[in-house]
């Protein structure tokens, strides 16, 4: 049976510094040595009518699916393309309009051969991303983008490590300075992450609102014993008094029908309602609705069109619901 050496907690401790001061050292000469090469892949990149087509072997190749996919939810079309499944009928997925973008901290592993010899081929832009300037990947592509020279973070230097944390750094910068030429917004954002917390942050009150059909109204001049019919068959605990044309007067709610308790149901709601009360636009990020409904201590906002008009009503369980936090 194999037996190991007592855990020491300190000299644990210790190694996990030294990779991180190992990895940051060579992040900072990654951002030391950036030009003209990122550039001009910036500018192939936003030439090509097609997508982004990346691919890397072994550690390069997790490092190319996350970029890819990176690229693909902001604004930069692109897919991960295997280099083994390429050489056995994936290279179709390469095609001319198409840019590739190829990692290899040697630039020498043989299975991209086929990818680059297809671009090649049929004119297909390569950026090539390696540690070595002479290696054939950089020699043969079209824009050469050189890692710098840095220490691996294991002690025998033989697993990668900080090359690949380099290559991650430098596909997430491409694919950032790409965002801010497109000036990709996030409300683009949201279209490409409609799922999960972040699409939830970037949810807009349109996208939860309750709409015209569910809007608990009232016409001015309405009895308060008609409008309490109302307020209890919409579950809101509110109501809102619009005219004929849908613009907002005002809103009963359960704090206005306390402070008319005495003779409510002679009032109509006019003579009840909160005037004036506070509403939000449909294309609010639906945090900022949270925000304003935890700040006044309220459960609802009648949402308004720019016109006035009550359009739908976002209740704080809506948001909840969402994840929106």
């Amino acid at each position: 049976m194999t037996t190991h050496p007592p855990i020491d907690r300190a000299t644990l401790i210790e190694a996990g510094k030294r990779v991180i001061a190992l990895e940051t050292e060579g992040l900072s000469r990654l951002a030391d040595g950036l030009g003209p090469g990122f550039a001009e892949a910036c500018e192939m990149i936003l030439a090509a009518p097609g997508r982004v087509i990346v691919s890397g072997m072994g550690k390069s190749g997790h490092i190319a699916r996350k970029l890819a996919a990176t690229f693909a939810s902001t604004g930069t079309p692109a897919h991960f393309v295997h280099p083994a499944e390429a050489s056995h009928g994936d290279l179709g997925m390469m095609s001319p309009g198409d840019v590739a973008l190829l990692l290899s901290n040697s630039g020498e592993t043989p299975e991209l051969a086929d990818m680059i010899a297809h671009t090649r081929r049929f004119g297909i832009p390569l950026i090539g991303v390696a540690s070595n300037p002479e290696s054939t990947l950089l020699k043969r592509a079209d824009c050469a983008i050189v890692l710098p020279r840095a220490e691996e973070a294991c002690e025998e230097g033989i697993v990668p490590t900080t090359s690949t944390t380099m290559t991650l750094a430098l596909g997430d910068a491409l694919a950032v300075a790409l965002m801010k030429h497109r000036r990709f917004t996030p409300e683009k954002f949201r279209d490409f992450h409609p799922g999960g917390k972040l699409g939830a942050r970037l949810a807009k009150v349109r996208d939860l609102m309750h709409g015209a059909d569910a809007l608990p109204l009232a016409a001015p001049g309405t009895p308060m014993s008609e409008a309490l019919l109302t307020m209890s068959q919409s579950g809101f605990g509110v109501v809102g008094v619009a005219a004929q044309d849908g613009r907002l007067h005002g809103i009963v709610t359960d704090g206005d029908l306390r402070r008319h308790m005495s003779g409510l149901l002679d009032h109509t709601v006019d003579e009840v309602m909160t005037e004036n009360p506070l509403t939000i636009g449909p294309d609010a990020l639906a945090a900022e609705a949270l925000a304003l409904m935890n700040g006044r201590k309220i459960t609802c906002l009648f949402v308004l069109s720019p016109e006035g008009r009550a359009e739908g009503l976002l209740h704080i369980h809506d948001c909840l619901r969402a994840g929106v936090a």
